[in-house]
């Protein structure tokens, strides 16, 4: 019961930290020796879910095994810097090229760097569009939900990496198929993969030094909304309007506003349709996707949009916004899953950090599958829910900030 109330008393105050919410998290990792604290990020969150998983343990423990050298070392799909950590952990100078997608990852790294008082500058940082460097010696992977965005980054190595150089890909031992094996063989060289551990394996790759080309980019049109839109590699909807994103184009609010945040933007569709409705306000799209982001810029500028009007963040929900901006329409699409990870604790920082920074009389309009009952988060926090349209699959929910 206390748990209860402590977690009501925090919604009450609109405050994202849960301290209550570690209570079932496991946050001592340990393996082959390599001993940590380890946190998702944001380390105070409504969440049970580790910040690691078997996968981040056979890789690690696959290199203690084998006395793996302190070699220039990518790291790539690091959720929240266990594998960097490890490293880390095991060598202080190790040379490490962190390449992440998402803000939530870079953070969460930084965070568990601190939290076990790890240097961190033996660390380098890209993002998922940067070019890493020609002098790796070695790539550790952890295999991502989303098999083009695997590709890309197979293609992208492929154009860097010497022949020989190893690449080693931790995932669930049913992820891993004769298919997956091919997309190794396809973008960058042959693979196999380890015996299983802990229902994991770890798949070998050996880069052939045969550099590929990048897929082309795809490119389709809304034309009822007379848009064109086009996807980077890791953006939801490669090459069509999902039907969460259609269903909330067609019930937009009305209104006069000025300030309008399409919160988790992925390619901006949403951003883009009210910039059309409402051109006198200023658009700012947000997303943990660095290339969602991308995208959406690269979306806005496509339609001829008013460059003075769009502004783009690549952040953890609203957690570096710029105080000033202070919308009077935030538009949310929620995520329901974090990687392979079910969860709604991304939904509720969202509805939190929109309750916060709406003004007085703002609204929060959102679209989500009917079966998650965003409807009782969304009373609760703002004291009023209205229902807007829904179907078969989704609802639109609409609440004001009073």
């Amino acid at each position: 019961m206390r748990a209860v109330a402590l977690r009501h008393e925090i919604c009450d105050n609109l405050r994202l930290k849960f301290i209550g919410a570690v209570w079932h998290m496991t946050t001592q990792f340990s393996v082959a020796g390599v001993e940590l604290e380890l946190l998702r990020y944001p380390a105070q969150q409504e969440s049970n879910l580790q910040a690691w998983d078997a996968a981040d343990e056979h890789l690690l423990k696959s290199l203690v095994e084998s006395e793996q050298a302190a070699v220039p070392t990518a790291i790539i799909n690091d959720s929240f810097g266990a594998l960097s950590c490890g490293l880390s952990k095991l060598n202080p100078s190790w040379p490490l090229f962190v390449e992440t997608d998402a803000r939530t990852s870079f953070l969460g790294t930084e965070q568990n760097h601190g939290r076990n008082q790890l240097p961190m500058d033996n660390l380098q940082w890209f993002t998922s569009r940067d070019t890493l460097p020609n002098h790796l010696a070695l790539v550790l992977m952890k295999l991502p939900k989303n098999l083009s965005y695997f590709a890309h980054q197979l293609t992208r190595l492929s154009q860097v990496l010497p022949t020989g150089t190893r690449v080693l890909v931790a995932a669930k031992a049913k992820s891993i198929n004769s298919a997956l094996l091919d997309i190794f063989a396809k973008h960058l060289g042959p693979a196999s993969a380890s015996l299983a551990w802990k229902n994991t394996r770890v798949i070998t790759c050996v880069s052939d030094g045969k550099p590929r080309p990048l897929a082309k980019e795809v490119t389709w049109a809304v034309p009822e909304y007379q848009l064109e839109i086009s996807n980077l590699s890791n953006v939801f909807a490669a090459n069509k309007l999902d039907i969460g994103a259609r269903i909330m184009l067609d019930n937009l609010p009305k209104g006069d506003f000025k300030s309008i945040v399409d919160l988790g933007c992925g390619n901006g569709v949403l951003g883009l349709r009210t910039a059309q409705l409402f051109p006198e306000a200023d658009i700012h799209f947000i997303d943990d996707s660095e290339m969602a982001v991308a995208s959406a810029k690269a979306n806005w500028a496509r339609n001829q949009l008013p460059a003075d009007k769009g502004h783009f963040y690549w952040d953890d929900c609203m957690t570096h916004l710029p105080e000033e901006v202070q919308p009077d329409l935030v538009l949310c699409n929620p995520p329901f899953h974090q990687g392979e990870a079910i969860t709604d604790h991304i939904a509720w920082q969202m509805f939190l950090d929109a309750r916060r920074r709406l003004k007085d009389g703002g609204i929060l309009h959102i679209v989500g599958n009917r079966h998650l009952a965003y409807h009782v988060k969304l009373q609760r926090l703002f004291k009023n829910c209205t229902t807007i349209a829904s179907n078969g699959k989704f609802v639109i929910l609409q609440a004001q900030k009073k």
